[in-house]
């Protein structure tokens, strides 16, 4: 069901790179998404799903959060993969029929970009929102754009509502399946008939859904003005950020894991 997946949540297990400094692992996931959309070659991409396996070890994070993780992007993994083959008309062809033409280079290409999106998203769940409370990695974007502050920008605002966002993804999606079952249990059915009946069925999940979200922001806005929240101006933190020796070694292990997959990518050229 939606509440089983994992996309937002944070699951503490007291690893190493849970005590990261949030700053390290939000510029490592940056040098990793530039990497990935770098890797054309197969070899490439199982030198970046070892790296990943080895960071999901050092995170102790199971291999069933991770599934869970990937599962809502899965369909679009599938789409890209099906694109590709059809878009790409170089190559031999291993099938042909009618304006269908599939490719053995259009099946590789396939492949990698619906491998590079699978990755990208385990990176992100692993160095970012398994391992990172929202807080801390609203305190780490804006520590990393406090020089934004120079051009005027909101940097405080804009940090806490990207934060809010990650943390309301996990509440909104066990709010949809709540809807779900309500539905189910007055006689909707979202798994038989035509496509056009089901997404049809789904706009009695959407607006009691976006009742709900309205009625969550709501109740999240007087919070934090009975509390007195008034932005960041003149605002001190418990707990700032500091660097500490245990996170440039850290940082340097990962720009390794980083280097062997360009070094894995460059090497068959």
């Amino acid at each position: 069901m939606l509440k089983d997946i994992s996309l937002g949540k944070y699951i503490d297990t007291g690893s190493a790179l849970h005590r990261l400094d949030p700053r390290v692992k939000i510029v490592m996931y940056v040098v990793y998404l530039v990497v990935l959309f770098m890797v054309k070659s197969p070899q490439a991409l199982v030198a970046a799903a070892a790296v990943i396996a080895v960071q999901a070890v050092m995170a102790k994070i199971s291999p069933k959060v991770i599934w869970t993780s990937i599962l809502p992007v899965l369909p679009l993994a599938f789409f890209i993969f099906i694109l590709n083959i059809f878009a790409y008309k170089g190559g031999e062809v291993l099938l042909k029929w009618w304006k269908i033409t599939v490719t053995q280079e259009g099946l590789i290409l396939g492949a990698i970009m619906g491998l590079r999106l699978i990755f990208l998203i385990i990176s992100t769940s692993i160095l970012l929102t398994l391992t990172t409370t929202p807080l801390k990695i609203s305190d780490a974007l804006e520590s990393l754009f406090k020089w934004l502050k120079v051009f005027k920008v909101p940097v405080h605002e804009m940090a806490m509502m990207m934060s809010i966002a990650l943390r309301f993804i996990p509440t909104l999606l066990e709010e949809t399946d709540k809807i779900m079952k309500a539905q189910i249990s007055r006689g909707a059915d979202y798994d038989t008939g035509s496509i056009f009946n089901r997404v049809k069925g789904y706009i009695t999940v959407l607006i009691p859904l976006f009742v709900a979200s309205f009625k969550h922001a709501e109740e999240l806005a007087v919070a934090m003005d009975a509390r007195c929240y008034r932005g960041g101006e003149g605002r001190t933190k418990l707990n700032p950020l500091k660097l500490k020796n245990s996170d440039w070694l850290a940082g340097v292990l990962l720009l390794l894991g980083a280097a062997v997959i360009l070094l894995a990518e460059y090497l068959i050229h």
